[in-house]
Parts: C-alpha cells; sequence; structure tokens
C-alpha cells in the first residue's frame, strides 16, 4: 500500500481554489486500490488539519504525526496553488525529508513563479516572450520607466511578479491609472512587470509525460469578454464569462508547430517535472509568444488542463496512479 498524502489549501489568496483542485484529485486516488490517501488542509501558518480539524505534523524521518499516532508518508500531492506551493517552498521541504512529490521541483517552481526570471529563463532558451520592462523599487527612477513603457505602447499590464498568474494583474491605458496599479503591485511583490498590452488570442497547452514520453497537447484557447481580461475571477468564478475552447481552431501547420516545439523547449530547458500548463499570446500581426509557465495549474471543473489531457486521449487518474507507483 502507498500512503499518499494529499495537502491542499495554503493560506493564500488561492487557498478556496486549491481546494477545489484537490477534490478533483481526490475523486481520482480515492478508490484505487495500491493507494491509501489522507488529505489535509494547510492554513495560513503552515499547520495540517485533517476533515476533523486534527493538527498533523509532518516529521524528518516522513511520518506524519497526529498527538501518539503516526502514519508513514511514502509520497505526496501538494494541491496548493501560490505560496507556498507554487513558490517552491513546500517541494523544498519534502526534498529535505526526501518524500517523492508529485510536480515540479522547487528550483523550477521558484523560476517560473516569479513572472521576471521566467522571462530571463525564456529569453536565455530562445523562446520569444511578450516585451517588458520590470521594476524593482516603487519609486521616481523606477517608476519613470513605466511611464515611458505606457508611452511608448499606449497600453500595458502591470503584474505583481510573485503572484499567481492572474493575482495581482491590472490593466492601464491612461497616466492616472499608473500609479495607483503600481502600488497595488508593489504591495504584493518585491518586483513589478510592466508587460506590453497586445490584442491577442489566448492560447494553452498541458505538457506532461505519458507512458514514458514527454506530451504537449494541441492547444486550447481561452476567450475573455471582450471588456475585461483573462483575471483570476474571470479564470476562476463560478460565474465567469469567459468561454474555453478545449482545442483552438483556424491554426496552421507552422503556428502549431511553433506552439509545439517552444513548449517542448521549455519543459525540457526549465526541467520541469509530471505537469505544466504553458500559455501563448497569439497577436493579430501572427506573432506568436510564449506568456507563462504554471508548474501547478488548476483542475478545477472549469480548468483547461484536465480538459486538454483528456482531449489528447489521456486519463487523468491513470496518469497519475503511474506517476505515484513509479515515483514510489
Amino acid at each position: 500500500m502507498i500512503n499518499t498524502l494529499l495537502i491542499c489549501g495554503g493560506g493564500s489568496s488561492e487557498h478556496e481554489v486549491s481546494l477545489r483542485t484537490a477534490d478533483f484529485i481526490e475523486r481520482h486516488l480515492t478508490d484505487v486500490d495500491d493507494i491509501e490517501l489522507l488529505r489535509v488542509e494547510m492554513d495560513a501558518n503552515g499547520r495540517l488539519r485533517d476533515r476533523v480539524g486534527r493538527v498533523h505534523e509532518l516529521g524528518l524521518e516522513r511520518q506524519l504525526r497526529c498527538g501518539a499516532e503516526t502514519w508513514q508518508v511514502d509520497y505526496v500531492v501538494p494541491a496548493i496553488h501560490g505560496y507556498p506551493g507554487e513558490t517552491g517552498d513546500l517541494q523544498s521541504m519534502l526534498e529535505l525529508q526526501r518524500i517523492p512529490y508529485y510536480g515540479c521541483g522547487s528550483e523550477a517552481s521558484k523560476i517560473c513563479f516569479n513572472k521576471v526570471t521566467t522571462k530571463l529563463w525564456l529569453t536565455a532558451l530562445g523562446i520569444d516572450n511578450t516585451p517588458y520592462q520590470f521594476l524593482c523599487r516603487n519609486d521616481a527612477e523606477e517608476i519613470s520607466k513605466a511611464s515611458q513603457a505606457l508611452q511608448q505602447w499606449g497600453e500595458v499590464f502591470i503584474k505583481a511578479s510573485n503572484q499567481g498568474s492572474s493575482v495581482g494583474c491590472y490593466k492601464v491605458s491612461k497616466a492616472e491609472q499608473l500609479q495607483p496599479a503600481l502600488d497595488e503591485a508593489f504591495a504584493l511583490s518585491p518586483y513589478v512587470l510592466v508587460e506590453k498590452c497586445l490584442r491577442v488570442r489566448e492560447l494553452e497547452v498541458a505538457a506532461y509525460p505519458y507512458a514514458g514520453e514527454l506530451v504537449v497537447t494541441p492547444p486550447g484557447e481561452v476567450c475573455a469578454p471582450s471588456d475585461t481580461f483573462y483575471s483570476y475571477e474571470e479564470k476562476y468564478a463560478e460565474g465567469s464569462r469567459a468561454v474555453t475552447h478545449v482545442e483552438a481552431q483556424g491554426l496552421s501547420e507552422a503556428q502549431l508547430n511553433w506552439i509545439r516545439e517552444a513548449a517542448r523547449r521549455a519543459f525540457v530547458g526549465l526541467q520541469l517535472k509530471d505537469l505544466s500548463r504553458i500559455d501563448f499570446f497569439l497577436t493579430d500581426d501572427g506573432d506568436i509568444y510564449l506568456n507563462e509557465v504554471n508548474t501547478f495549474p488548476g483542475m478545477t471543473p472549469i480548468s483547461m488542463f484536465p480538459k486538454m489531457m483528456e482531449n489528447a486521449g489521456h486519463d487523468f487518474g491513470q496518469y497519475l496512479t503511474g506517476l505515484i507507483r513509479a515515483a514510489v
């Protein structure tokens, strides 16, 4: 029997979404004969509580303790979006304890969670990404860089660097909007990205190993309402007006090949593991940019990663149980 610990929550702004992702994962692991699943919820202070509220502690000897009870942990599924699940912090702890886990490693998670380092790595790997400036302080000198970018590009996104894909993201088209957006972004992160706003189609692929091969699915497409962008609310709210297509239409073979190769190069070059959702922009002029790499994508009922995997003909339960058995 493989004792598998499912950790969800995390206490960040993405806590509730993490619970919904854990629900999806739990449904695929609950009735597996050789897997014993225990689900705990992490709060903002790092405490782990089971369904009846008992506090558990994960020790260095790979044992989960609750009072006098102990439970040997063979594998961990860290189903936490944002801090500390996607930031590499939880992965670092599991690596110290030498517990195998689902998802990308600590270093890859750190790189991809920081929007600035992601862009630097993508450039180093020769993968086109959107034009940007990055700011390291909320002072006059750095703000002038943002002002110049707004004047040059006409419209920009202000993004907190160390947040989830749509958290701390603000669209700015007027000079008077700039400082409030910067203040909010710097309140969430020590680094801020100023990115050129483009008219684009938003495309996404799922990249993951399956049967010993790296799979890059055909791109899906997210169509946000014309009066907004694919914000955190549009991505996860029950009343979201965003429309998703599990397979984008109208792409040329050359465009599909570029996206597939860029995703493969990012997965290999960034040393990702187990899963990722890699997002692209296709501009009205036909340019394609890799927008971001998500090392633990959402798995809610409206999330794209499981839909694209299913569309590729792969069963999520078989995929995840295969990874658990191989790791243990």
